[in-house]
């Protein structure tokens, strides 16, 4: 499966957003509410691949899937963490293909210095948290009632993996491009 994966290319962009707009659309899964143009979605993606990998699955040449690290939080002392992200085209679940993406996700992130990445989860996602609890994730906590979308409040559920053991003083994580074998 894992020749399968690959870092994400610009023209990746509509593919993405193909499969990331039922999810806007259809669901609270992503709080956002009205899918985001290319050009804007390009731009996003360009913010969190010059630190992060992102990475997408292919199957018979078309993007299935996609997960990306991010930056957790703007203050210098949340350096060490990250939030992750996956998304599988519908047509696509259970086919293992989450999870793929994730091992490999989370061996370059671990390898970039960060120390903890984070999952925020629409509450109750079952499947999210059933993927997240099996890398390791544990629940730290549930913000109430903190979305609206389709009509309702949606708590958001904190979830948490450590991925290096904690030294005093850490060094800064290194980007995606400083690390020539990982891109």
């Amino acid at each position: 499966m894992i020749d399968n994966i690959r870092m994400a290319k610009l023209e990746d962009v509509p593919a993405i957003l193909s499969i990331y707009e039922p999810y806007i659309l259809n669901t609270a899964i992503t709080f956002e509410y009205e899918t985001p143009s290319a050009e804007a979605f390009q731009k996003r993606m360009e913010a969190v691949q010059k630190q992060f990998p992102w990475l997408v699955y292919e199957e018979e040449g078309k993007v299935v899937g996609y997960a990306y690290c991010s930056r957790f939080k703007e203050r210098a002392a949340f350096d060490w963490d990250c939030e992750c992200s996956v998304y599988i085209a519908e047509q696509a679940h259970r086919k293992g293909i989450a999870t793929a993406l994730y091992n490999q996700l989370f061996e370059m992130v671990q390898k970039l210095g960060y120390y903890n990445i984070y999952a925020l989860i629409t509450y109750s996602h079952e499947s999210s948290v059933s993927l997240h609890r099996k890398f390791g994730f544990n629940e730290v906590g549930v913000y109430k009632n903190t979305g609206y979308k389709m009509g309702q409040w949606w708590d958001l559920l904190v979830m948490e993996k450590r991925i290096h053991s904690f030294e005093e003083t850490p060094v800064k994580p290194r980007t995606i491009h400083e690390i020539s074998d990982l891109v």
